[in-house]
């Protein structure tokens, strides 16, 4: 079955959240197209999205830690959470960890063969 996919991004987490808007801000000369402060800010590029998040508390401890932590991630807007959770298993990667409900609909984390993050989202609508 394939990853039914309608929409890509790479999106950066960090815990200085301000800073790193106000550095892509000024280095793309734009303003987010999508703002939530000081957890979210979306800029629109040609042929691509970069998203920049604030992470949880529990992964900026992972980060800290450097367990299975990267700060940028590909993340696939999915038409089906559960079928593209099977479709990545399949392929021998399962997700790490539950489904997690966050404002912008359900996500999960998984990895490629490198341990690259991946994040796999459906989105509320």
């Amino acid at each position: 079955m394939p990853l039914n996919h309608t929409a890509a991004l790479f999106a950066i987490a960090t815990p200085n959240f301000e800073r790193l808007v106000d550095f892509y801000k000024a280095l793309l000369t734009q303003e987010p197209a999508a703002y939530t402060p000081n957890v979210y800010a979306e800029f629109q590029l040609p042929g691509v999205k970069l998203g920049i998040y604030r992470p949880k508390l529990n992964d900026e401890l992972q980060m800290a830690k450097g367990e299975l932590w990267t700060p940028i991630s590909l993340c696939l807007e999915v038409v089906n959470l559960e079928a593209a959770i099977a479709h990545i298993t399949e392929l021998g990667y399962p997700p790490i960890g539950e489904i997690l409900t966050a404002s912008h609909g359900r996500e999960i984390y998984a990895c490629d063969p490198d341990g690259n993050r991946l994040i796999l989202h459906q989105g509320l609508g």
